[in-house]
């Protein structure tokens, strides 16, 4: 069982502050546990019995276990990078004091390491920041490039990055692009990709949804497809939609694309079907339309803090819609079902006085 103490060292290990002791014993336990579910049961127990007066959720939990994997990783990179330049840096102090014969057959040999060494300074390690169901994950990336990653969604890239700054983008993501001409940068999402120098922007690409969307805050963008002639530039407050091999263009406010990030859940007039899909990203559920008539409606409004019951309640009493809350279900391992919600359209009462 996890103490205090261990607790804490992971705590101090994820924020940066740890010590040399904190960094052996924390790389050790995951090393051995990752993805341990009695090391996810330690956590949780260690949770409710320290200060905290609520029981973690699953994605608090994930949010802790995917950081510490993060930091490892990123460790385990910069050490492979580092190797090979080492390893050809000894060489040649070896090799300077051989003789002749062999200083020239050295000199073939450390050649050949120095290409090694080139080839394995671009061969690509590659790095995953992942937000769970229900989160989001904000992220910086070694060129100084910012940003945030919307629940459910995934960001690859590989090292070395600064001079080849490419990512691959799975969900919805904002964007603070470090400026930098000489290496642009790009994300690509399927068999599309986002180009820029340096500037502030939303792409949102989940892998089931079937469309793309871009909306540019400041600077310009240039969007690709394998389907498209040539390429699309975007000037700021434009949002581009790509779906079913066209481009539509239209204006619009940036800031309500960039609200999520400031943990605000914003609807623009979207139909029920996008509504639906945006309450279970973020409250991490699963909501079924029980009737094909809802597609008609659409819903607008700004929720900032508010519980999934609060955002239910208020779409009942803004439309003809009602709503049920199933149960959880308790899963073998002893973990829940995700909760399930179901819209319907309200019965009309008129139809009702009718038909009596």
């Amino acid at each position: 069982m996890l103490n205090k103490n261990e607790i804490e060292q992971i705590e101090r290990y994820i924020s940066g502050t740890a010590d040399a002791n904190d960094i052996t014993f924390v790389e050790s336990l995951f090393s051995h546990g990752a993805q341990n579910f009695e090391l996810r049961n330690h956590l949780e127990t260690e949770w409710e019995r320290g200060n905290h007066n609520d029981v973690p959720s699953e994605i608090v939990l994930n949010s802790m276990l995917d950081r510490v994997h993060h930091i490892i990783r990123y460790k385990e990179n910069q050490k492979l990078k580092l190797f090979v330049p080492r390893f050809v840096r000894i060489f040649s102090k070896v090799a300077a004091i051989l003789l002749p014969p062999l200083i020239i057959a050295g000199s073939l040999t450390l050649s050949y390491l120095v290409k090694l060494s080139n080839t394995t300074a671009e061969c690509s390690v590659s790095s995953v920041i992942h937000a769970p169901m229900g989160a989001r994950v904000s992220f910086s990336l070694p060129d100084g490039t910012v940003g945030w990653l919307n629940s459910g969604s995934s960001l690859t890239y590989s090292l070395p990055f600064n001079n080849h700054r490419k990512v691959s983008l799975d969900g919805e993501a904002w964007f603070d692009v470090a400026h930098n001409e000489k290496n642009p940068f790009e994300i690509c999402t399927g068999n599309s990709m986002v180009k820029v120098l340096g500037t502030s922007f939303n792409v949102s690409a989940y892998r089931g949804e079937h469309y793309i969307e871009v909306v540019l805050q400041q600077g310009k963008v240039e969007f690709y497809h394998n389907n498209l002639p040539e390429k699309v530039i975007l000037s700021p407050s434009q949002k581009l939609v790509f779906r079913d091999g066209k481009v539509d263009l239209s204006m619009t406010d940036p800031s309500k694309y960039k609200a999520w990030t400031d943990g605000k859940l914003v609807f623009r007039g979207d139909n029920m079907a996008e509504v639906a899909r945006r309450i279970e990203r973020w409250y991490n559920v699963k909501v079924n339309l029980a009737d094909k008539d809802l597609d008609r409606f659409s819903f607008r409004a700004t929720f900032e803090d508010d519980s999934l019951e609060e955002v239910l309640r208020l779409l009942s009493l803004t439309s003809p819609i009602g709503y049920r809350i199933a149960p959880r279900v308790m899963k073998s391992d002893g973990t829940f079902e995700k909760e399930i919600i179901t819209l319907y359209k309200k019965a009309n009462k008129n139809n009702k006085n009718q038909k009596k």
